[in-house]
């Protein structure tokens, strides 16, 4: 992710509603203590960036599913990462207190998805050698397009 040769973008669902439609979270990651697996926000940490946009607000599924944590609504978000630290996106929509829809580590678990409701849909970078822009895209996996019906 150097020198801004290198991007990323991704498609979340998170618990709840952000205040602003538009932002930029800016909060260090480092190691949790005594985990080599987790990571959190804190003030030692490595410099974070990850740029986000709500594309659509949904109201939960009540009449499907129960919410385990009283939840009442979901957003869908394109996040963009200026930095590409380990579970950047998970942890700071956590700190939000928005955690990643499905998130066990960061989050709860859903009855909405069985994993996770992360996508990495875009990747782009300019080639080594040709220096031609590459540009990939995914499309949204079947059990996230169910959670925007």
């Amino acid at each position: 992710m150097n020198k801004n040769l290198f991007h990323k973008e991704y498609l979340c669902m998170i618990e709840g509603t952000l205040k602003q439609k538009y932002g930029i979270i800016d909060l260090p990651i480092a190691r949790k203590p005594g985990s080599i697996i987790e990571r959190c926000v804190n003030i030692t940490g490595q410099p974070s960036k990850t740029i986000y946009e709500i594309i659509k607000v949904l109201p939960y599924p009540s009449s499907k599913y129960q919410s385990l944590n009283n939840i009442q609504t979901l957003s869908f978000v394109k996040c963009k990462l200026e930095t590409g630290r380990t579970h950047q996106i998970r942890v700071h929509f956590s700190n939000l207190g928005h955690p990643i829809l499905g998130d066990t580590l960061y989050g709860n678990p859903s009855p909405l998805i069985s994993r996770q409701a992360l996508h990495s849909y875009m990747v782009s970078f300019i080639h080594p050698i040709t220096k031609a822009e590459l540009c990939f895209t995914c499309p949204l996996p079947d059990d996230m397009k169910k959670l925007l019906i």
